[in-house]
């Protein structure tokens, strides 16, 4: 979402890193902090360069990066009201980290990943490309949280059942397609009301970084690109502290869960990669008394997860 003029292939790279880390691979980060791989040429070269009794030991591996989701973010947590439940998983160490306990929370319009990724895996498995409408109704869903694009792609993609049959291929555990669009007393989409984890969340976007039998590279590529694109008022989230020559592809959820509007559910999503940084980061909060107090929760989390995974 938040755009610096780096492709998607910086995404799909980093996140390549620990696998290739362990195949042998040898990576340099930019000044901007894109990876970029160092030859095997150029790594000989430089191992036969190596002054004359300089031991041969191998160099110390890096240390461990710390918790993003420690001390830091628990106090800060402890201020505020409503019930978070965190997630990021770092690339380049493989590892992930979880904060908050609690029951799946209401996806609200973060789903809409859901909705994408299992109309993706749907045209792949027919053989088929994206239609110019559905192209045009995937651009207004994921750009603009458009929901009336949202409900033709949710019937698109197989309704509740079409999306719970691609989330159980991909691994998602603990997530529930709502049963009802227009559901009884509730004035939004009813598809908002699907529930999920952070941990899923953090699986479902791993879909779009590295290669699988359910989409294909160009897909992945394609659904990146929206969340790197959407509108600069939903720039919120888990872009936040994170500075210029940084990407960031994301999608944000936000929505009353009560008519009086004083319980709001405000979710955040997304991959954010430079500056020798690249990670997933899923955040849901739930018993908000207002959005915008969702939002300050989630803004400054995600400004603390990337202060600690530097």
């Amino acid at each position: 979402m938040l755009t610096t003029g780096r492709s998607r292939t910086v995404a799909l790279g980093v996140i390549a890193l620990a696998v290739l880390a362990a195949a042998g691979a040898t990576w340099a980060f930019h000044k901007d902090g894109g990876p970029s791989r160092v030859t095997e040429a150029a790594a000989a070269r430089a191992s036969h360069s190596k002054p004359k009794g300089r031991s041969d030991s191998p160099a110390p591996r890096p240390a461990a990066p710390r918790d993003p989701l420690g001390a830091a973010a628990r106090s800060f947590l402890s201020t505020r009201s409503g019930t978070v439940l965190a997630a990021v998983y770092d690339a380049r160490s493989g590892m992930t980290w979880t904060l908050g306990r609690g029951k799946p929370q209401a996806e609200a319009s973060i789903v809409k990943v859901d909705i994408l990724e299992t109309l993706l895996a749907r045209r792949h498995s027919d053989d088929m490309r994206l239609s110019a409408r559905d192209k045009s109704l995937a651009r207004a869903m994921i750009e603009d949280s458009d929901n009336d694009a949202a409900t033709a792609l949710w019937d698109e993609a197989g309704g509740a059942r079409g999306i719970r049959r691609f989330n159980a291929s991909v691994g998602l555990a603990d997530t529930t397609p709502s049963s009802c669009v227009a559901c009884p007393g509730f004035a939004w989409p009813g598809w908002g009301l699907s529930t999920t984890t952070a941990t899923d969340q953090l699986a479902l976007l791993r879909e779009l970084l590295r290669p699988n039998s359910q989409l294909t590279d160009a897909q992945r590529e394609y659904a990146l690109s929206l969340m790197e694109h959407v509108t600069p008022a939903q720039r919120w989230g888990v872009t936040s502290g994170v500075p210029l020559r940084t990407t960031v592809a994301l999608k944000n959820g936000w929505l009353p869960l009560t008519s009086a509007d004083d319980d709001w559910q405000i979710n955040s999503i997304g991959w954010v990669s430079g500056q020798g940084r690249g990670y997933l980061m899923a955040v849901l909060s739930t018993g908000n008394p207002t959005e915008q107090y969702g939002i300050d929760t989630i803004d400054r989390l995600a400004g603390i997860v990337w202060r600690q995974l530097r």
